[in-house]
């Protein structure tokens, strides 16, 4: 983290925000001032360049053709990649998600390259649609409580040898491959089909963000009492029966 805070950059909010994912970048925001620290938020449309100075960076969902066109231009502007290269902190969702792979379906039914910054691969499904309240069990290396999540993808994401299960799931459908995975990451970079926003039902990710950028194991307490109650209500939602 620079001297002059903690840097938050919120990319192409233009086309990459579906399902209210500018949440996560609210709830990363509140939580880092809630413990002391001095923000600069960075709201990246996609006629600006990407900063390569940030220390977290957020990606949202979008439609497939906003999606075509964010990855035209990240891949043109490259400023993500280098900020990935420097070691920031990347955490993206469903279309953004798709995009830090190495390719997926774009709108014209062709395949798009992605950033390659995950080692995924995303097609599109041939079966119903992924969609409804998501419980699933996060990676027990990153230490961090289950994931709750609202997902809405046809897309079916295939993980390759470097990337990790972000989670697995105990209800829902995931990474849509039917080996319970559910989105992808690598040490610095993370991906989910997750909405909600994700964030929102799931503090401690945005915590656990915010250790990664200031290099520590801790952060001071929150009174979280208003998320544990989002979190109680929409996992009791996801494990009702439909």
């Amino acid at each position: 983290m620079s001297n002059n805070g903690l840097r938050l950059v919120w990319v192409y909010p233009d086309l990459l925000s579906t399902y209210g994912d500018q949440g996560n970048a609210l709830v990363v925001e509140r939580r880092a001032r809630q413990r002391g620290l001095d923000v600069q938020r960075v709201d990246v449309r996609s006629d600006q360049p990407v900063p390569t100075s940030g220390d977290v960076y957020l990606i949202g969902g979008g439609e497939d053709r906003p999606q075509r066109l964010a990855a035209e231009r990240l891949r043109r502007d490259g400023g993500l990649s280098r900020a990935a290269a420097n070691g920031a902190i990347i955490f993206s969702v469903c279309a953004g998600y798709q995009i830090l792979g190495h390719e997926f379906i774009n709108d014209l039914g062709e395949r798009e390259p992605g950033l390659g910054l995950l080692d995924v691969v995303s097609t599109r499904g041939e079966g119903a649609r992924c969609v409804g309240d998501v419980l699933a069990d996060i990676d027990p290396q990153l230490g961090l409580e289950p994931l709750t999540g609202f997902e809405n993808h046809q897309g079916v994401t295939h993980l390759g040898p470097t990337a990790r299960p972000f989670a697995r799931v105990r209800f829902g459908r995931g990474n849509g491959t039917g080996d319970g995975t559910e989105g992808a990451y690598n040490d610095t970079v993370f991906g989910t089909y997750m909405h909600g926003p994700v964030l929102a039902r799931n503090p401690q990710i945005a915590d656990h963000l915010l250790k990664l950028a200031l290099d520590v194991n801790a952060l001071p307490p929150t009174d979280d009492r208003w998320y544990e109650a989002l979190r109680a209500e929409r996992i009791a939602a996801a494990t009702q029966p439909a």
